[in-house]
């Protein structure tokens, strides 16, 4: 039954099609770098983290991009799915696959040279390689330049980023994680450089990571902010951070997308940890 299923929605792509004109772009730093490169039109579909640039939110969107429906992606009829590392699931990927949809993978990496990488391999995929060199050459460079103004501050203050709060179950990230990189690349110490990946934290976890700030992720569009939750959290509220009330709320793919926006977002944030050197 799912074969036929795959039969009958590849049917109904355009037979006089041009290769690769029909992008689905799954990753909102693949999205940001497909619209970078000035093949935003191509663009006919995308996933929920694609919220940048807003126009690209038009589009039809396919779900999570780490739970995918073969049925929802095939639907859109694509010639290439540009697909960032993490996406799924497997068998997700394997349908794909069996379809005959070409599928690039981005690369993972939370430095300038990946994101040099990740646009060099969307623009390959493109057919848009010199448009591609060039983007990649100036990412890389705003980036080492951001990179390298917010390391002249100091000290640095302790950073404890908190990845959700729901239901007052609060988990951080560590070593190994985008969140980490960015932390340092702003010029902050992770205050969970400990331990590795995101964690659970329980109230003894928060008060030796004993943060200066707390970095979390905004809420989109016209949502309210949760920062005055965060803070109100009895064992946050105990902390440097909450005693002072230095909360720094970020939307989440600006500062963990490690796309086009990279430069931005490392300048953004190391201005929100050093507040006072403007």
């Amino acid at each position: 039954m799912t074969r036929l299923l795959f039969a009958a929605l590849l049917a109904l792509a355009p037979v006089s099609a041009p290769a690769q004109e029909r992008v689905l772009s799954i990753g909102g730093a693949a999205s940001e770098i497909v619209a970078a490169l000035g093949a935003a039109d191509r663009l006919v579909g995308r996933d929920t983290t694609t919220t940048y640039p807003p126009a690209l939110t038009a589009l039809p969107d396919v779900g999570y991009m780490r739970a995918l429906s073969p049925e929802g992606l095939l639907s859109l009829n694509p010639d290439l799915i540009v697909l960032s590392a993490g996406a799924g699931p497997p068998e997700t990927l394997q349908a794909l696959e069996t379809a005959g949809i070409a599928v690039v993978q981005v690369p993972e990496g939370h430095d300038g040279a990946t994101v040099a990488r990740k646009v060099t391999v969307i623009a390959q995929a493109l057919g848009r390689p010199e448009a591609g060199a060039a983007l990649a050459a100036k990412l890389e460079a705003e980036i080492a330049a951001a990179t390298a103004a917010a390391q002249s501050a100091g000290p640095k203050p302790r950073v404890l980023f908190i990845l959700s709060g729901a239901g007052g179950r609060l988990t951080g990230a560590g070593a190994d994680t985008s969140a980490d990189a960015m932390i340092a690349l702003a010029g902050g110490e992770n205050a969970l450089a400990g331990v590795s990946g995101f964690k659970a934290l329980g109230d003894e976890a928060i008060a030796a990571a004993a943060p200066d700030v707390l970095l979390v992720m905004a809420r989109h569009g016209d949502a309210p902010s949760e920062g005055a939750a965060y803070l109100a959290h009895p064992a946050l509220a105990a902390t440097p951070a909450g005693r002072a009330g230095r909360l720094v709320e970020m939307e989440g793919m600006f500062l963990l997308g490690f796309g086009p926006r990279t430069a931005e977002a490392i300048t953004a944030l190391h201005g929100a940890l050093y507040p006072d050197e403007g």
